[in-house]
Order: C-alpha cells, then structure tokens, then sequence
C-alpha cells in the first residue's frame, strides 16, 4: 500500500539507492537494500545485488542485507527491523523476509514482471504463524524506478 513517507524513511531509502548504484556499477541489475533497528533507527546492515560479482544465484539485496543483519544481531529473528529496499521483493527474498519476521518493509518501485509483495504474489498476505509483514510502497518511487530503467537501456544498447 501506498504511504506518505517521513524525512527519515526517505534518508534509508537513499542510503538503499546508494548500494543499487555500486551493484549497477559492478554489473548487477541496480537493487539495494537497507535494514534498520526500527527503535533506534540504527542501521544495522546493507545489501545489493552481487549474482554477478559472486556467481550465486542468493546474491540479492535483501538476502545480503538479511543474512548481515543476523551475523550482525547474531539472531535470526529481525522482529524490531524495518528493510528499505529499492525494487518490491522476488519470492525468494518475500521467503526471507518472512522467515526472519521482519515486521516493516519500505519499497521504492513495484515489479510487474517478478514482485511477490502485492504485483505479482502477494506473499506477506500468506498466513503465517506469528508472523504481520507490513509493506509501504513507493518511497522515491521515481528514483528507484529510474536507476533500473537507465540500468536496462544501456545494456540494450551495447
């Protein structure tokens, strides 16, 4: 759903563009991610796509940024996080994001095409024991949706 975002979510987001930069530039498709400690609006890990730079298929931002987190809190439960993440969640990382029971997501752009958090599937809707993911669309919609547009053309082009 559609949400009127504060100054300090569009910050994180930023922060979440920044790293979709960097995997663009490393030739990666142009998707970063940002997981905050909601209570204390601490950052707590960073993530981009790296299928590319490191030959996996898990390399996604939201993956990355998880499995930081949890190394990070050395829990896998991310129950007081909140993920900014630039492009709406393929199935795997909505899988992900469910397991680790993080409550908030923040998403730049939607995905027609892949998205598993209301375009394509709806998987935070799935019942889950214990489990209330609560997705925010449209945070620097035209940002995030840009870097992926630009990122796309150019590999037309060449």
């Amino acid at each position: 759903m559609s949400h009127a975002f504060t100054k300090a979510d569009e910050a994180f987001m930023a922060m979440a563009l920044e790293e979709a930069r960097q995997a663009g530039a490393d030739g990666d498709v142009p998707v970063g991610a940002v997981l905050i400690k909601t209570s204390t609006g601490e950052v707590i890990s960073r993530g981009r796509n790296t299928r590319e730079v490191m030959r996996s298929a898990l390399g996604h931002a939201e993956i990355n940024a998880i499995s930081n987190a949890c190394a990070a809190l050395n829990s896998w439960r991310l129950e007081d996080c909140t993920l900014y993440v630039t492009l709406e969640p393929c199935p795997m990382c909505a899988g992900a994001i469910l397991h680790a029971r993080i409550p908030r997501i923040v998403c730049g752009a939607m995905d027609p095409v892949a998205g598993a958090m209301g375009s394509v599937w709806a998987l935070h809707r799935h019942p889950v024991e214990n489990q209330h993911t609560r997705l925010e669309t449209g945070c620097l919609e035209e940002a995030c949706g840009e870097i992926l547009r630009e990122f796309f053309r150019s590999r037309r082009e060449e």
